[in-house]
């Protein structure tokens, strides 16, 4: 059997955005053997309930909308851009189902800002600082992250590999306040910015980037590495349960 992928749509409501951006995530997962399934934020309970029931991992996409501040305890200053309420609450079923199973998950540029939310974590609504985090897609180097040693995202590096990486950037917004039991897992040397973050429980898979990996599959080892990491992690969880409907029964 292979592996099931639940990711949301990045947005409900621009349907050219999605087409462009969800194929790169699922080109990545294909790559190491997973099969990804659509949630359409037009889909209903059950149509939702089947595919989490179904899935081994959770992936949560980046989008072009933002965190609603209000979500945190904020007011939304004029530089935050619109939020997508109807992706929002398609983000946070998911992540009560796959926490509640401790199923993996990988979240990735807004995906990782609406985790660190889910954990009670604040953002910064808009970042104004010596590095350019919005240069665009089509920049494939856009500033350095240095991976924190002994974390799960520093396990991802090939032996010999520096911690510091050139990384692609799409976003201009980024964690402030970390979220309950998540801690950081990179940073951007220059400004300070918290590149990515993962669950301190090791017993989990929860690993969240700002950048966009599936943007470089192709011609990043780390960004490959980390998608490997993620279906594996996948593959693990559904063996363990297997084992126990063996055991159950």
């Amino acid at each position: 059997m292979s592996v099931q992928i639940a990711i949301p749509e990045p947005t409900s409501s621009d349907p050219d955005y999605n087409q462009r951006s969800l194929a790169p995530y699922i080109a990545s997962l294909e790559a190491v053997r997973a099969e990804s399934t659509v949630l359409s934020s037009h889909d209903n309970n059950i149509r939702a309930t089947e595919v989490m029931a179904t899935s081994q991992g959770i992936l949560l996409p980046g989008s072009r909308y933002d965190v609603d501040p209000g979500r945190y305890g904020e007011e939304p200053i004029p530089e935050c851009g619109e939020a997508d309420p109807v992706r929002a609450a398609m983000d946070e079923m998911l992540l009560q189902h796959a926490f509640a199973l401790r199923k993996p998950i990988l979240a990735i540029c807004q995906g990782t800002q609406t985790l660190n939310v889910w954990r009670k974590g604040r953002l910064i609504q808009h970042l104004a600082t010596a590095v350019n985090h919005r240069p665009g897609r089509e920049v494939a180097e856009a500033h350095t992250v240095r991976i924190v040693p002994g974390s799960r995202l520093a396990g991802f590096l090939s032996k010999g590999e520096s911690d510091t990486l050139w990384v692609n950037s799409s976003h201009h917004q980024a964690i402030r306040d970390v979220g309950d039991g998540l801690r950081v897992s990179a940073v951007s040397p220059v400004d300070g910015v918290i590149e990515a973050v993962e669950l301190a429980d090791t017993d989990h898979f929860v690993v969240a980037v700002q950048w966009h990996p599936e943007r470089t599959y192709e011609t990043s080892d780390f960004s490959r590495a980390i998608f490997a990491a993620f279906v594996q992690a996948a593959r693990a969880w559904d063996s363990q349960q297997n084992g126990k409907r063996v055991v159950e029964a």
